[in-house]
């Protein structure tokens, strides 16, 4: 009689396999749960709720009897042509914080990626001057694709 001895244990074929299964399952749960585009999504959400709170402050503010729907004061520049005025309280920017806090809004909204008091992250400007349409912008979004801005 003879004796064999059974040898256990992996393959390098199975092992290989393996190996090459997990490697497809990681990469697909990286793309998946990719954190940098999820923070910049949640940047770009949080400019959209900004954006929408400076543009109701401004039409609470034109809604007032008191003020007869004008527009703010300072509030001059046509969106076409040239840039839209930067809000924020630096000299040059548009202080519409003075004008409509605190009572249409309690602050305005700073951009999540490093916007200051001075300088917002926020633009606005006069979409049409005879219908008294405003547009508010976020120039700095994260996602290329993504254009923040809303005309009322």
């Amino acid at each position: 009689m003879k004796m064999t001895k059974k040898q256990s244990g992996f393959t390098l074929v199975e092992l290989l396999v393996v190996i090459g299964i997990l490697a497809v399952l990681t990469a697909v749960v990286l793309v998946a749960v990719n954190p940098g585009r999820q923070l910049a999504q949640a940047r770009d959400t949080q400019r959209r709720a900004d954006v929408n709170t400076v543009i109701t402050s401004i039409t609470a503010y034109m809604a007032d009897p008191e003020n007869n729907g004008q527009l703010p004061a300072g509030l001059v520049t046509p969106c076409v042509p040239g840039p839209a005025q930067v809000i924020g309280s630096a000299l040059g920017n548009l202080d519409i914080g003075a004008i409509v806090a605190p009572t249409y809004v309690a602050g305005i909204p700073i951009d999540p990626s490093g916007g200051t008091a001075a300088n917002t992250g926020y633009t606005v400007c006069i979409a049409e001057v005879t219908a008294r349409r405003i547009t508010v912008s976020a120039p700095n979004t994260e996602i290329a694709t993504t254009m923040i801005s809303v005309t009322r």
